[in-house]
């Protein structure tokens, strides 16, 4: 595989995590997994910076939903690159006294453990859901999810809600200030509690429960939720003389607002004592954490490190390593997936990992089994993959251990089971008789990922399909009050709250309604780009292998399962049935696009005036621009504001055309 080939294959299982981490909260990836990914990108990036993308992950941070209002911020939130281990928080605190002059390049290699002082913040790294909050002469005015650092989504109103939050300060002042959102451990336990008893899905984690709980459409439903938050970052005016970070704090305090506590560290081997100390203290705390962030206290010496294209060079995020622990395989299940996969699930003695009681792990595949060589009453450990989904990683034999029964049929329909060469997985070919898998199917064309019916999950669709109300998707559509108050649990309320979502789904974005289908191989990611290539469900459905495998991102293999899913006649009448049945399906990407200035480079540099250059960037990108941070031989424009670097130089050297930022405005105005 070629270098192009590489970075391209990165980026696409980069940004799939990071979306499944920032919308989906069900991220895949183990967190050093994910960061190895990343970090490799970053170096063949730097090695072919030729190859570097406005669209690339190491260009931008997490990703968008769709149910809020779009709010650009005003500064843009970065992201925090990641240490490891001590030897990495080293490197990392070298580059940061070389940068600052502290010392050069010969005396790194004279430094060995005698660093020079200078003052860090160390603060845990709460695991929960950034967030920006606006305040006016005092007042809370607006709050905003991270986004994709550049723009958030709109959740004032459920903000509002959370009660660490202050409506209104003790001084009347303007300022923006960022937290962290988060449920406390024993409000997570309780809400869990609530659930079962309510026969309704239970929360992975503190995480995921403060993220679904403040993204709820209606606010009432986070005002139930006991939710919490610590500041850990201000944007205030420079005339209240505040030198440091730790000064920033500790004035937020004053204001009136819950803020993470810090400890100020003379050196780097402070702060990886501090490390060290909290890696096992997190525990006896009411929040979850999953690290420590460690950053420079002086803002003048931030200011004079500055960012990367994602990052501040003058912060770091120390990751603790997976919590793992030993238990006891009492049983293997065989699950079977939407697409007839048969997947392994290891039912162990209940523990407690990582905040929460486990029962449960994944053991992804037939060939994972035989590589585990694990056995029932097998001691297993089990860790948390990206500190959510318990997994098995190694086993060891008991005296008790006995072998486990590969299943030759299906668990489901007793179906012989199948291997597809090529492929790891094990499947059941049985995909219309199978009944896990059309009730899986049914629960992904409803779930968040898809057409987002609120309250329509896997126990409610269970009872449906076995009284008969639900064959496939379609149905969905023609339930009647009477039908869902037959399900145990579900009263007149709810089955009224069930017919509204429903009813609200049947407003649809093409890109969500593809990926409800659940054809093979197709997830958001590429349901996105197939909006933007097809004008409606029908273009789609008539195109050929040949235009499908020559759109970006889409390939042979997705090309080839598109093809094949609409060549069957009973995909094509569910589909028809669905719009009959009153959906309506928008494509937000056909007839509003204006991609006048595609194939243009716009550079920026310097300080803009009437807006950030994040900011100017999404609406130069909105309009079909490139905008990466390096001038080439490519470049359009240079776009300069105040106190420009070297990038206008080089621009005046290339004879590339400087733009002012009048002249800008006047180019995505249209004027021009």
């Amino acid at each position: 595989m070629d270098v192009q080939e590489r970075i391209k294959n990165l980026r696409k299982i980069i940004e799939l995590n990071s979306y499944k981490y920032y919308v989906e909260d069900s991220p895949e990836l183990e967190d050093y997994e994910y960061d190895k990914l990343f970090r490799e990108l970053k170096e063949l990036e730097s090695e072919h910076p030729e190859l570097i993308t406005p669209d690339s992950p190491t260009q931008r941070v997490g990703a968008i939903s769709e149910k809020f209002n779009q709010v650009a911020h005003k500064v843009r939130l970065y992201s925090l690159d990641n240490s490891n281990n001590s030897d990495e928080l080293k490197q990392w605190y070298n580059r940061v006294l070389k940068d600052v002059g502290e010392i050069n390049s010969t005396q790194l290699l004279l430094l060995a453990n005698n660093y020079k002082d200078i003052d860090l913040v160390a603060e845990l790294k709460i695991d929960g859901l950034a967030i920006s909050l606006t305040y006016e002469k005092g007042v809370f005015v607006r709050g905003l999810t991270r986004g994709d650092g550049t723009i958030g989504e709109d959740i004032t109103n459920n903000l509002k809600t959370v009660k660490s939050i202050p409506l209104r300060l003790f001084e009347e002042v303007d300022i923006e200030v960022r937290g962290e959102l988060y449920m406390p451990i024993t409000s997570f336990n309780k809400l869990n509690a609530q659930q079962l008893a309510n026969n309704q899905k239970t929360f992975a984690n503190p995480r995921n429960a403060a993220s679904g709980s403040i993204r709820q459409l209606d606010p009432k439903i986070s005002a139930d939720r006991d939710l919490s938050i610590f500041i850990y970052a201000a944007i205030i005016d420079k005339n209240k003389n505040i030198l440091t970070h730790s000064d920033a704090m500790d004035y937020c305090k004053k204001l009136g607002f819950k803020v993470n506590n810090y400890t100020i560290c003379k050196n780097i081997n402070q702060v990886i004592e501090y490390c060290s100390n909290m890696q096992e203290k997190r525990k006896e705390l009411d929040y979850a954490t999953d690290g420590v962030v460690i950053k420079v206290n002086s803002l003048a010496k931030q200011t004079e490190l500055g960012f990367t294209a994602r990052a501040p060079k003058w912060a770091t995020a120390f990751k603790f390593p997976p919590e793992e622990v030993w238990s006891t395989l009492r049983d293997v299940e065989f699950s079977v997936g939407r697409s007839g996969i048969v997947t392994p699930v290891a039912i162990i003695e209940p523990v407690n990992l990582s905040g929460s009681v486990v029962s449960r792990a994944s053991m992804y595949n037939f060939d994972e089994l035989q590589r585990l060589d694990v056995s029932v009453n097998d001691e297993v450990l089990v860790k948390k993959a990206a500190e959510i989904i318990p997994k098995v990683v190694k086993s060891r034999k008991t005296s008790n251990s006995k072998p486990i029964d590969i299943p030759k049929t299906c668990p489901c329909c007793n179906t012989p089971l199948i291997e597809i060469q090529g492929e790891v997985a094990t499947y059941c070919p049985n995909k219309e008789g199978c009944s896990a898998q059309i009730i899986g199917r049914i629960e992904y064309f409803a779930s968040k990922q898809g057409m987002d019916i609120e309250g329509f999950g896997g126990n409610v669709i269970e009872k449906l399909y076995k009284k008969g109300y639900l064959k496939n998707p379609s149905d969905i559509y023609k339930l009647k009050a009477q039908e869902l108050l037959t399900i145990d649990l579900i009263q007149e309320k709810a089955a009224s709250n069930l017919l509204n979502a429903i009813e609200t789904s049947k407003n649809a974005i093409l890109s969500k309604f593809i990926n409800a289908l659940g054809i093979r191989f197709v997830g958001k990611e590429s349901s996105d780009i197939l909006a933007q290539n097809f004008k409606d469900i029908y273009a789609l459905e008539g195109a050929t292998f040949e235009e499908l495998s020559a759109i970006a991102g889409i390939g042979v293999k997705i090309a080839q399962s598109i093809v094949e899913y609409f060549r069957d006649e009973k995909n094509i009448s569910m589909i028809d049935e669905i719009i009959s049945l009153g959906v309506k399906i928008k494509n937000k990407y056909s007839g509003i696009v204006d991609l006048r200035l595609k194939g243009q480079s716009f550079v920026l540099t310097g300080t803009l005036e009437t807006m950030s250059r994040e900011v100017a960037q999404a609406k130069l990108k909105e309009l079909g621009a490139k905008t990466p941070n390096s001038v080439s031989k490519n470049t359009t424009y240079v776009v300069v504001g105040s106190n420009p670097g070297s990038k206008a130089t080089k621009a005046q050297e290339l004879g590339i055309k400087i733009l002012s930022e009048a002249e800008l405005i006047k180019i995505i105005e249209g004027e021009e």
